[in-house]
């Protein structure tokens, strides 16, 4: 598809003539504060294999933050035993994004979209949790140090009084900074941009996990799938934060970041309405004002009449979109998850699931990733190329992730503000929204590496913890958007309303205990000293 061809079939359907078309009564979609939906039949729907993108692009945001670094983190510190909650973390983030998906797929607008039809005040409150918690250019920041390794290798430090070994790397907030720019050069450059990102990600995606796949066959263990399965088995189990270092914020983060996490599950509805999907064929799609055609967008969204032909059009659409989400997102995470994993535990641990001697000095930051590097060029056979490409792949992951979620966080920021605040404003079109925004992150990331704040597992993990307590709030909104406002016909049934509560009460609980453990804990420090 080239890049000025449009969704699915090349050809772009033409946007209704609005003065000609009904809209939607407010008793089958309230409207809110925002226009109402119009009246537009639904589109035949495809097989899935035609409609593979947007989940392998959600995949590609997961790559750098959970499977790459947090997962595998907690791995080296304590083994299998809460990698329970990875599994149900996946699972769960696949039945909120296929109720992202829902929405979308019945209106051509965002879930974010439907939730201000509920509230016009959930707008700001998004902006700011979109923004704020991938602020932080932790992505960046660790492909940077990972390059830096690669080139100038590390210099190794020892800390007298605790053992644990440093390793200093040279230039990474530069190094970090020219990853930014050049993900915003790349995603500007091209004339369509979500078929620039889905091209990216579709051969950066694919590459990744042919290397995984490849040093798994290498590394991996008998013993340490076992010590998996054994984990998965435990239900229920925490790890011992006080022997392992770990804490409650970091076990949220990773629970976010068991596939993409956070807002950026949200951009799905973005993702899939630029490809096509159902009703999304008639919005339109973001261009870049520098080398693309500015495409005519819909400032509001469309819904289908009920019909026996377009009840099983739904049905198709909703089938092929499960199918491509399955496939392309949950699989991929879980291969991904469970082979990273297993190799930093075939690394680190030996067949009777005891750290091996010597390795618990890799405990500081992302120093782990180089001792994993280091500890498969000194063991593996042929150990320099696979260590090289081991930190090539680490690289590589992270420059993905952070590609997706400087496209993500800006297409939403876009969307909220152009629907909300913007909407008759001519002057102020998306393309021009989306690159204000995307550059506007690239510089905020620039200034927070200048200044100093470049410890990249620090800034992954207060990301990812910031983005668990995002996901806690919109599964609640998810669950009455999809529920209560959808028509009948179109709503979440049985089965997926106790999956979306369920995700609720996963989020709702590591949010609460972080807060109550970690987070009042310190802020009661910070107000009243040491001793409060």
């Amino acid at each position: 598809m080239s890049d000025e061809t449009t969704p699915l079939d090349g050809q772009a359907p033409p946007l209704p003539e609005f003065g000609d078309d009904s809209v939607v009564p407010d008793e089958t979609i309230r409207c809110g504060s925002l226009p109402p939906l119009r009246w537009r039949e639904l589109p035949e729907p495809i097989s899935w294999k035609k409609m593979v993108g947007p989940s392998i692009m959600l995949a590609g945001l997961a790559l750098g933050s959970g499977e790459f670094v947090l997962w595998p983190y907690i791995t080296y510190k304590a083994g299998f035993i809460f990698f329970w909650a990875c599994i149900l973390g996946v699972i769960t983030q696949y039945f909120l994004n296929m109720e992202i998906e829902r929405w979308t797929l019945a209106t051509g607008e965002s879930a974010i979209t439907g939730f201000c039809r509920i509230n016009r005040n959930w707008a700001w409150v998004f902006l700011v949790l979109n923004i704020l918690p991938w602020a932080w250019p932790g992505w960046a920041t660790g492909a940077g140090q990972m390059l830096s390794w690669a080139l100038f290798g590390a210099e190794e430090v020892l800390d007298p009084e605790t053992g644990v070994v440093s390793f200093k790397s040279r230039y990474v907030p530069l190094l970090g900074i020219a990853g930014l720019w050049l993900v915003g050069i790349a995603l500007t450059a091209g004339p369509v941009v979500y078929n620039t990102v889905e091209r990216i990600q579709i051969v950066l995606v694919g590459m990744i996990v042919v290397i995984v796949i490849g040093l798994g066959i290498v590394l991996i263990r008998g013993d340490a799938v076992m010590a998996m399965v054994s984990g998965i088995g435990s239900l229920g189990q925490m790890p011992d934060l006080d022997a392992t270092g770990l804490t409650f914020i970091s076990l949220l983060g990773a629970l976010a970041f068991a596939g993409a996490g956070g807002s950026t599950n949200l951009g799905q509805s973005n993702f899939i309405k630029d490809k096509g999907y159902g009703m999304g064929q008639f919005i339109g799609r973001i261009t870049s004002p520098l080398t693309g055609q500015e495409e005519a967008i819909a400032d509001t969204g469309f819904l289908f009449p009920d019909s026996p032909e377009n009840r099983r059009r739904w049905l198709g659409w909703w089938k092929a979109a499960n199918i491509e989400h399955l496939l392309s997102f949950f699989v991929t995470c879980v291969i991904c998850l469970c082979l990273m994993s297993l190799m930093t535990y075939s690394v680190f641990y030996d067949a009777e699931g005891v750290l091996k001697p010597g390795m618990d000095k890799y405990g500081a930051g992302l120093d782990f990733v180089w001792g994993q590097a280091t500890v498969i060029g000194d063991q593996a056979t042929g150990g320099g190329m696979l260590k090289l490409g081991f930190l090539v792949m680490g690289i590589a992951v992270l420059l993905t992730t952070e590609l997706g979620v400087l496209d993500a966080t800006a297409r939403i920021s876009t969307d909220i503000v152009k629907t909300n605040y913007l909407r008759n404003n001519d002057n102020w079109s998306l393309s021009k929204l989306y690159y204000l925004f995307l550059w506007s992150e690239i510089l905020l990331g620039t200034v927070i590496l200048l200044v100093g704040f470049n410890k990249p597992l620090f800034l992954l993990v207060t990301s990812a913890a910031m983005n668990g307590f995002v996901m806690f709030v919109y599964s609640i909104l998810l669950l009455y958007l999809n529920r209560r406002i959808l028509p009948s016909r179109l709503r979440m049934g049985w089965v997926r309303m106790l999956a979306i509560g369920w995700a609720v009460l996963f989020f709702g609980f590591f949010s609460y205990k972080a807060v109550e453990l970690e987070v009042w804990p310190k802020l009661l420090s910070k107000l009243f000293g040491a001793g409060a």
